[in-house]
């Protein structure tokens, strides 16, 4: 009896892009908004497929006045992007998917790392002593 293949998620994730336009737009959102929450490794790698999937980095590469292989390299887990390029990078790929992304408030993101980080912090701080810069006193 030989088991079900399966497919790689990065895969399945990559299909879907290529097939579904909204979720190409999602994805797009979602890179930016990791970039925006300080999650750079993620925001890189999520942009880095939607360009594999969508337009290519040669096509990416015409459109900015960018070495595909310098674009390449700067959304590559060691890439170091200066913002300017990253900006010429998500104007590129906003015009090519012809949406427009705006910064609204909160993103859910932040949203919910700051939760956590209040759940952290309450749980491993004992009742009174939550925060540093307060005296702990006793009541009589």
């Amino acid at each position: 009896m030989s088991l079900p293949l399966t497919r790689d998620y990065k895969e399945t994730v990559l299909e879907d892009m290529r097939r579904n336009p909204g979720f190409r737009a999602a994805m797009l959102r979602e890179g930016v908004d990791a970039l925006l929450c300080g999650e750079l490794n993620i925001g890189k790698e999520v942009l880095r497929d939607y360009v594999n999937t969508t337009m290519g980095f040669e096509a990416l590469a015409k459109e900015i006045g960018i070495p595909s292989k310098s674009l390449m390299r700067m959304l590559g887990r060691a890439g170091n992007p200066q913002i300017s390029n990253l900006l010429a990078i998500i104007g590129a790929l906003q015009r090519h998917a012809g949406i427009e992304l705006h910064v609204a408030g909160e993103t859910k993101r932040a949203k919910l790392r700051k939760s956590r980080a209040r759940v952290a912090q309450s749980a491993a701080a004992p009742a009174g002593f939550a925060d540093p810069g307060r005296s702990f006193r006793r009541k009589a």
